[in-house]
């Protein structure tokens, strides 16, 4: 008997479990970057989307996404997990981690304002509806940007999720972001940010582990390691990721020394090296190392172009999520069938890899179109019946004691003689 289907089972395990600790570092990172009155509530939906997450794709995300029955749209089988192979419960766990990552997006662009219950439920449309559905389209052998295609031959490219997970959740995010509005105090008259994080430290650890999950975030994309190739495959994905996501930091600091007030923001570069990385996402497994630098070097001013584009718009992002995930996630799915080794426009300029292009974008259009029509109703219904947002009284004295009745930093767990600030 061989061993083959066994170890990659193993495989997915150890990849989605490592890419389960992503929720950790989104944890820590969110945390970080809201003020202390919200951080209880923040790392709470952090908690909740693995819950959420995990008994949505249970009952119907992996169904839509890869059930057994199918057509070019959407899965219909394996609700609940019915009638799912044993051997098939390792390939669940790894895209449930995936789907969760979609949702999870979406909190920070929407920290410190968002009513608990408008929280529960875009989690839920996005972990059971939204995401599965893109996912089928894409990587589903059956779906139709992966098979059904006008050209033979021709696929869409997003080996790791730059737009399955990422312009996905990154979408969802901003539309929430509009449809709450911007926070009190979002703006000085400097035209500032004027609402900072609480803990830098909090964050550059959450970053550190985000760092860490997408190795095998994009690593464990090839979903096998037994197979003739799987090995360099891997490697060449997880190369890719180092150096396109540290390339991006770097790039983005050196720029906003340049243009800024001359210095060299710690948060900034963690985030342009999380764009970076989510760039790499679509195509890291079929890039040469160079490629990787260049997208790299294009990701840092995208996420420091968008980020400030956001806030002139009067957007309130406290996390930079939509700079991140939808920024990084837009050039990665485009920077794909331009950098492919294989087939890609810079190697080939030819009437295939401009097919291969243009899938691309018409893929990506229809996905960002599909995620508009679900969250703009959603979002602007909620915020129609009051739901949406939290009271300025609450927000005033922070979501902590309002949602979950505590404090992450509780006034009588410091000594009477440290004054309180």
């Amino acid at each position: 008997m061989s061993l083959g289907p066994e170890v990659d089972q193993f495989f997915l395990i150890v990849m989605g479990s490592v890419v389960y600790l992503m929720q950790m570092g989104f944890a820590f990172l969110e945390a970080g970057g809201v003020r202390s009155k919200n951080v209880a509530n923040i790392l709470m939906k952090n908690i909740l989307d693995s819950a959420i997450g995990a008994l949505c794709y249970w009952l119907m995300g992996y169904a839509f996404a890869y059930g057994d029955d199918g057509n070019g749209f959407i899965g219909y089988k394996n609700f609940l997990l019915i009638d799912l192979d044993d051997s098939k419960n390792a390939f669940w766990f790894f895209q449930y981690v995936f789907a969760a990552t979609a949702a999870t997006i979406v909190s920070g662009a929407m920290a410190e304002r968002t009513n608990f219950i408008a929280y529960v439920i875009y989690s839920v449309v996005l972990t059971a509806v939204v995401y599965p559905i893109v996912s089928h389209w894409i990587w589903d052998a059956r779906g139709w940007l992966a098979a059904e295609g006008p050209w033979d031959g021709i696929s869409f490219m997003d080996f790791a999720g730059s737009t399955v997970v990422h312009c996905v959740g990154g979408l969802a995010a901003l539309i929430g972001a509009i449809a709450l509005g911007p926070r009190k105090g979002f703006k000085t008259e400097k035209n500032e940010k004027a609402i900072r994080g609480h803990s830098v430290p909090l964050a550059c650890l959450g970053g550190f582990i985000l760092f860490f999950g997408f190795f095998a975030f994009n690593g464990g994309s090839q979903l096998s390691i037994s197979n003739t190739g799987d090995g360099a495959a891997v490697g060449r994905a997880v190369r890719n990721t180092v150096l396109g996501g540290l390339t991006a930091g770097l790039v983005a600091i050196i720029l906003d020394f340049i243009v800024r007030d001359k210095k060299f923001s710690l948060l900034l570069c963690i985030n342009a090296n999380l764009t970076g990385m989510v760039a790499m996402c679509a195509s890291c497994n079929v890039i040469d190392s160079w490629a990787a630098v260049v997208i790299g070097m294009m990701a840092g001013p995208v996420f420091v172009g968008s980020s400030k584009a956001i806030f002139v718009l009067g957007i309130d992002d406290p996390l930079d999520a939509v700079s991140v995930h939808l920024g990084g996630g837009i050039l990665g799915t485009l920077a794909a069938p331009l950098f492919n080794s294989d087939v890609g426009v810079l190697y080939n300029w030819d009437g295939t890899a401009f097919k291969y292009l243009l899938w691309n974008i018409i893929g990506l259009f229809v996905v960002l179109l599909w995620v508009a029509l679900f969250c703009v109703p959603m979002f602007v219904a909620m915020r129609v019946l009051g739901i949406l947002r939290v009271s300025e009284d609450v927000e005033e004295s922070g979501l902590d004691i309002e949602s979950q009745g505590e404090r992450a930093y509780p006034p009588d767990a410091y000594s009477k003689d440290v004054a309180l600030f």
